[in-house]
């Protein structure tokens, strides 16, 4: 079949495999860039962590925090150009974006536009900055927790490329000011910037991916020679590799290798005798997943068709 050679572009940047590899996979898989990838890795050819489209788009990732630290959002707003999102007209329209959705917390972007303001809905606050700066802004994404007894904490990295948003349960009130746990919340907020767990713990990961990865690590295997009947016992070791990689709980502490993250808070809380818990997180990526496609790859074009 034809293959469309932005889907071989998109296909390269999500498998990080050759262009004709990619080419042959979309053809043998109708198109399909998710079954393509699937395809791909089965053989060998790709990495199960790379993902398409990650700076794909302008704009911001912000945060906005309570004074009491009992509440906060994450959100992402887009708009078209770097220097746009660069200017202090557009970080403060962010801002106030942030705030409103932590003061009204509506369930979605399109909610969020119907929101009353002072000076009219969110949409036409909106509106009135796109007719300034000739660009279309839109709210992509954002996440709100709220959490009375513990911490919701924040941390924006790359000038608001990467932000992670923590919701950190805590047993006692008194200990949210403690240092303990102000470094703890700061370092488990870079963590997740840094590591990109995808879950909280492996109960959270669907059953559809685990029986995925286990159908990949086994088809992996048999193009390797090994023996089928020991296919579900390595398997099973290549997933669990997967749960550490992917889960928060279960990923290796950033500063220390030795310490698993769920052993640094179980640390924490021994030491203040207090229950401490990671509830939840958020990382977003600016960007994420909007594709831009470019026609600046020419020559591994005209490879993949010869």
């Amino acid at each position: 079949m034809s293959v469309n050679l932005a889907d071989v572009k998109i296909l390269r940047e999500k498998s990080g495999a050759g262009m004709l590899d990619c080419k042959n996979a979309l053809a043998s898989c109708g198109g399909d860039i998710d079954a393509a990838m699937d395809h791909l890795r089965k053989k060998g050819l790709a990495a199960a962590g790379k993902k398409a489209g990650r700076i794909a788009a302008e704009g911001l990732i912000h945060s906005v925090i309570a004074d009491d630290q009992a509440s906060g959002v994450l959100l992402e707003v887009n708009c078209e150009t770097d220097f746009v999102a660069k200017t202090d007209q557009f970080h403060d329209l962010v801002d106030q974006l942030g705030r409103i959705v932590l003061e009204n917390t509506p369930e979605s972007p399109e909610a969020l536009l119907a929101v009353e303001t002072a000076d009219g809905t969110v949409e036409s606050l909106i509106n009135s900055k796109v007719a300034v700066t000739g660009e279309k802004i839109q709210v992509r994404r954002f996440q709100t927790f709220v959490r009375d007894q513990g911490v919701v904490h924040a941390y924006i990295h790359g000038g608001g490329g990467i932000g992670v948003l923590l919701d950190l349960k805590l047993g006692r009130k008194d200990i949210r000011e403690d240092e303990k746990i102000t470094d703890l919340y700061q370092d488990l907020a870079m963590h997740v910037a840094a590591s990109a767990p995808q879950y909280l713990n492996r109960d959270e990961v669907p059953q559809s991916i685990v029986s995925k990865e286990l159908e990949i690590y086994r088809e992996q295997l048999r193009q390797e020679g090994k023996k089928e009947e020991i296919l579900d016992k390595i398997a099973q070791g290549k997933l669990n590799k997967f749960f550490q990689e992917n889960c928060l709980l279960e990923q290796p502490f950033v500063k220390d290798g030795k310490v698993k993250i769920k052993e640094l808070v179980q640390n924490v809380g021994k030491s203040l005798e207090s229950e401490v818990e990671i509830a939840a997180f958020t990382r977003f990526v600016r960007g994420e997943g909007i594709e831009k496609r470019q026609d600046d790859f020419a020559e591994e074009v005209m490879a993949a068709t010869q």
